[in-house]
């Protein structure tokens, strides 16, 4: 099935459905930013990859928003200057409009705000085609909000909307933390169906088995937990666009420390770092590693301690009884983020490539969850195979 990815971002409508067997055929994107990382992510070759490698970030950022780094895929950066004859035929139409008058984090214009408006640009661009040239589905996302903001007036607009354009719809709400990524980032989705062409009920979409992506590995009071991103209960609050500013981005850290006791005493052999580190206090060398270890815990294990949880990543701990372990709240990386997403790293890399980290934070705030929509296009793909029988 072919579809075409709005209000773009990063493009996780775009993988999720490439997950599922789809085909893009064209992408929307304004923010200058986020069309660098969606270029390099999904559309740049080998040999594109390898020239741009050789020019510093800013003039990279400039040179990879040229139309030749898009290998002839139909863009517009403005769905506001978009005429409706210009956009290739696709089977569905992906999006998810601005959200920020919708979202509870914001004023709650709803559809009076500018951004949020764009919704019925979308549906304006759908009732210039013929009825033969319209998308069989249209595949939207927004804030949980959005069925309650307003009274809920605003949603019953969005029906309405749709109704008018020929569209039929039905909605679930999906939390990222039931797809296999350990974030708790409530959305809701849409799918509307052509009236005539498109009939088959894509939800209820059933939650996958978390157990999958939160794993317990054998620490002894079982707080640790197998994820690419820890956090105190295995899960992150959800990832806002508040570019690293904020507890959004903010992680609990359980530092897990092989410990033995000396009496009353209690001696960690954590790696951590040199004695300048401790503004003075003692320490001594690690038996096992080699390593220099932070001085002896007192009773009352209220001592701080550095812990390098690797080469690049040193962070703060200090002792949580109820836990039995080192608690380390620090700031999440640009690639943890992402991860959150539904992203593998060989894209976060790519992105990386053209961005700093602060569009990083951005964009990763500001995208869907890879995860929810594969499941979402994987059985978008098995009715639309059966209703073409």
């Amino acid at each position: 099935m072919k579809f075409i990815d709005f209000f773009a971002g990063v493009g996780g409508f775009r993988r999720g459905m490439e997950l599922a067997g789809h085909e893009c055929v064209g992408f929307c994107e304004f923010d200058k930013f986020a069309t660098a990382s969606y270029t390099s992510m999904h559309l740049l070759t080998q040999e594109q990859r390898e020239f741009l490698d050789k020019m510093p970030l800013k003039q990279r950022q400039k040179e990879i928003l040229k139309e030749e780094y898009r290998n002839g895929e139909w863009y517009a950066n403005d769905i506001r200057r978009v005429y409706a004859g210009d956009i290739p035929k696709a089977d569905c139409w992906c999006f998810g409009f601005p959200c920020q008058d919708i979202s509870v984090a914001g004023k709650q214009a709803g559809f009076q705000g500018n951004r949020s408006s764009l919704f019925f640009r979308v549906m304006y661009l759908v009732g210039q085609l013929k009825e033969e040239d319209k998308p069989t589905y249209l595949f939207i996302e927004n804030v949980k909000n959005l069925l309650s903001v307003n009274g809920g007036w605003d949603f019953a607009r969005l029906l309405i909307e749709m109704e008018r354009g020929g569209y039929d719809a039905e909605w679930q709400v999906l939390n990222s933390k039931d797809f296999g990524v350990p974030q708790n980032r409530e959305r809701c989705f849409i799918i509307g169906h052509l009236r005539g062409r498109g009939s088959a009920e894509v939800f209820p979409v059933e939650r996958a088995d978390r157990e999958d992506s939160i794993q317990i590995i054998g620490h002894r009071d079982g707080y640790r937990r197998n994820t690419q991103v820890f956090a105190q209960d295995g899960i992150t609050e959800a990832l806002s666009t508040c570019q690293g500013g904020g507890r959004e981005h903010h992680v609990a850290l359980p530092c897990f420390i092989d410990l033995c006791r000396e009496g009353s005493k209690m001696t960690e052999q954590a790696r951590c770092l040199k004695a300048r580190y401790y503004k003075g206090a003692s320490n001594h060398a690690g038996q096992d590693s080699g390593q220099e270890i932070a001085n002896t815990l007192d009773t009352s294990c209220n001592q701080g301690i550095f812990v390098q949880v690797s080469e690049e990543l040193v962070v703060y701990a200090v002792w949580y009884e109820k836990y039995q372990c080192y608690i380390a709240i620090r700031k999440l990386t640009p690639k943890e983020c992402f991860r959150l997403q539904g992203w593998t790293d060989d894209y976060f890399e790519k992105a990386e490539f053209v961005n700093s980290d602060s569009q990083l934070y951005k964009q990763a705030g500001n995208g869907v969850t890879v995860t929810v929509i594969e499941a979402m296009a994987r059985k978008l793909g098995q009715h639309r195979k059966e209703e073409q029988r």
